[in-house]
């Protein structure tokens, strides 16, 4: 599965609803990492390929998308992104954990399993 870009109408459909929603509840069915970036950033083009290749090695066990900061300032609102890129990992049922900077994927990986406790296959 391929990095899927969210809008805030697919935000609140498959993360999590803060229209409705006054605690923090997960929708997803897996982990996942969502990636607020701007296209114009350097640091966000070195880590869009790392995460379209963790999609693919950990395709099915943890979901990853991107919020484009510029379109969909809302979401970076709600989230607090001050810079990007910000990297945010939601473990199922814990408080989701912000990661800003670019990550080598060493660590996108060291954080998938301390995080999520998920193993690539």
């Amino acid at each position: 599965m391929a990095v899927e870009h969210l809008t805030k109408a697919t935000f609140k459909e498959k993360i999590f609803d803060f229209e409705k929603e006054k605690e923090w509840k997960y929708k997803g069915e897996n982990p996942c990492i969502i990636d607020f970036y701007a296209d114009w950033c350097g640091p966000c083009k070195i880590i869009a390929p790392i995460l379209e290749e963790l999609s693919k090695e950990y395709c099915c066990n943890v979901d990853f998308y991107k919020v484009d900061t510029q379109r969909e300032q809302e979401l970076a609102g709600m989230f607090n992104i001050m810079s990007i890129p910000a990297v945010l990992f939601i473990p199922l049922s814990e408080t989701p954990q912000m990661s800003v900077g670019a990550l080598p994927k060493d660590t996108f990986k060291q954080l998938i399993k301390e995080i999520f406790n998920v193993e690539k296959k």
